[in-house]
C-alpha cells in the first residue's frame, strides 16, 4: 500500500470515527434515563424533550452547515463545530436541572451537525465518483458503531464512574480526537485520484452557494429524494430506535433481552446493508434508481412481513424479518451519492446536507406521528396488535408511494461499470 493510500485511509477512518460520535451523542440518552429519572426527579416528557432537543438543533443545522462546507471547507467546519460538541458534553454532565441538559444537548445536536456532511464532502474531494457510493456507505456502517457503544459499553461505564463522569470523560475523548482530526486530515488528497474538472470552483464564495442553492431547491429531483430519505431513514429510525421494542415486547411477548438480541441484529443488518449497496450501485449494476427503489419496496414487503407476526411465530423468524429490514435499508444510503452527482463538486455539501435535513425531520415526525396514529385510533390499547398492524401498515403506504414516485428522478450513473 503506497503512502497516499494510507494517508487515504486514515483519513477515511478519523472521518467514520467522528460520524460514530455523532451517533454515539444522539442515542446516549436512552440508557442513562434511568439514572437521570432517580436523581433530577425527570418525567417521561421531560425526558423526551432532553433527547428530541438534540435533533431538533441537528436538523435545523443543516442549511447552514451546507454553506460551510462549501464555503470554508469541510475540515475548517467539522473542527469548529466539534469543539460546541465538546462544551454540549461538559454542560450536560454539569446540569443541575432539565433547563440546563437540554442546553448541553442542544449545543450537542450543532456541534455534531456537520460530521457526517463533512464526511461525505471530504470523499467527494478525495476520490473519484465512482467510488462515493461505497465508501460512505463504509463510513455509515463505522458510523454506526457509535449506537452499540451508546448501549452496553456506555452502561459498563456509567456504572463504574456514573453518568456525569462518564460524559466528561467522552467530551475529554472528542476533544482529543477533534484535535488530531485537525493535525492529520488534509482536505487535498494529493494522490492524483481526484478529477480535475472542478479544481478552480473548490471553494465558490458564499453568493455562489445560495445562487446555486436556490437552483437546487427549484428542482423536481431534489424534493423526491429529500421526501423519499425523510421516509425511508424515519421509518427505519423509528421502528429501530422506539417502537420495535414495545412491539417486541408487549405484543410478541418476548423477553427484553430477545428483544435487545432482535433490535440489534437490525443494526447489524444496516452495517451490512450500507456497503452491499453502495458497491452494487458503483460497480455492479452502475445506477442509483436500481438499487434505491427496490430497497424501498423490500421495505415495504418486510413491514407488511412484521404485521404477520404474532406470538406464536418462531423467534427465528422475527430474527430473519428485522435483520432483512435494516439490511434493505441500507439501500436508501446510495440517496446521497444521487443528489450528489445532480450538482457541481463544489456544492456537493450544499445539495447532501440539504436532504440531511429531511432525514434528520423524518426521525422526529415518524417517532412522534406514529404514536398519535397508534393513540388516536386506538386509544387505551395503543400498545395491542392492531395498533401496531395500523402502525406498520401506514409505514408501508408511505413507502409504496414514495417509491413509485422515486421513478420519476434522473439516473445519474447511466454507464455500465467496467470489469
Amino acid at each position: 500500500m503506497t503512502q497516499s493510500r494510507v494517508c487515504l485511509f486514515i483519513g477515511v477512518l478519523l472521518t467514520a470515527v467522528m460520524f460514530a460520535m455523532s451517533q454515539f451523542y444522539r442515542s446516549s440518552v436512552a440508557v442513562i434515563s434511568p439514572n437521570l429519572m432517580q436523581e433530577m426527579g425527570l418525567n417521561a416528557l421531560d425526558l423526551s424533550r432532553i433527547s428530541a432537543a438534540f435533533f431538533y438543533a441537528f436538523a435545523l443545522m443543516q442549511i447552514p452547515v451546507g454553506i460551510f462546507l462549501d464555503t470554508v471547507g469541510p475540515k475548517t467546519a467539522m473542527v469548529g463545530l466539534t469543539l460546541v460538541s465538546v462544551s454540549g458534553a461538559v454542560i450536560f454532565a454539569l446540569g443541575n436541572s432539565p433547563a440546563w441538559l437540554t442546553f448541553g444537548r442542544v449545543l450537542l445536536g450543532i456541534g455534531m451537525a456537520c460530521n457526517f456532511m463533512g464526511s461525505l464532502k471530504l470523499l467527494t474531494l478525495w476520490f473519484k465518483p465512482r467510488q462515493f457510493a461505497t465508501l460512505s456507505a463504509m463510513v455509515v456502517s463505522l458510523g454506526t458503531m457509535g449506537n452499540i457503544a451508546a448501549a452496553t459499553p456506555l452502561v459498563l461505564l456509567v456504572g463504574l464512574v456514573g453518568w456525569r463522569h462518564s460524559f466528561l470523560i467522552i467530551a475529554g475523548f472528542t476533544l482529543f480526537l477533534t484535535l488530531v482530526f485537525l493535525a492529520v486530515i488534509r482536505e487535498r488528497n494529493g494522490s492524483g485520484t481526484m478529477d480535475t474538472a472542478d479544481e478552480g470552483d473548490i471553494r465558490p464564495s458564499v453568493s455562489q452557494t445560495l445562487t446555486r442553492a436556490w437552483d437546487l431547491f427549484h428542482r423536481k429531483d431534489y424534493w423526491i429524494i429529500s421526501l423519499a430519505t425523510f421516509c425511508r431513514y424515519g421509518i427505519y429510525a423509528a421502528v429501530q430506535a422506539l417502537w420495535a421494542g414495545p412491539f417486541l415486547i408487549h405484543v410478541l411477548k418476548l423477553p427484553a433481552v430477545t428483544a435487545g438480541n432482535i433490535l440489534f441484529l437490525m443494526s447489524i443488518g444496516l452495517i451490512v446493508g450500507c456497503p452491499l449497496c453502495g458497491w452494487l450501485s458503483d460497480s455492479v449494476v452502475g445506477a442509483r434508481k436500481t438499487i434505491i427503489i427496490p430497497g424501498m419496496v423490500c421495505m415495504v414487503g418486510l413491514l407488511l412481513g412484521m404485521n404477520r407476526l404474532t406470538p406464536d411465530s418462531g423467534v427465528w423468524i422475527t430474527y430473519l424479518v428485522f435483520f432483512s429490514f435494516g439490511l434493505a435499508s441500507g439501500s436508501g444510503q446510495v440517496m446521497y451519492a444521487h443528489i450528489k452527482e445532480q450538482v457541481p463538486r463544489a456544492n456537493a455539501g450544499l445539495a447532501m446536507t440539504g436532504i440531511n435535513f429531511f432525514t434528520m425531520a423524518g426521525v422526529a415526525v415518524f417517532l412522534q406521528g406514529l404514536g398519535h396514529v397508534m393513540t388516536r385510533f386506538f386509544p387505551g390499547a395503543s400498545l395491542t396488535l392492531p395498533a401496531f398492524h395500523l402502525a406498520f401498515g401506514v409505514c408501508a403506504a408511505c413507502l409504496t408511494g414514495i417509491a413509485l414516485l422515486y421513478g420519476l428522478t434522473r439516473e445519474t450513473l447511466e454507464r455500465k461499470p467496467t470489469r
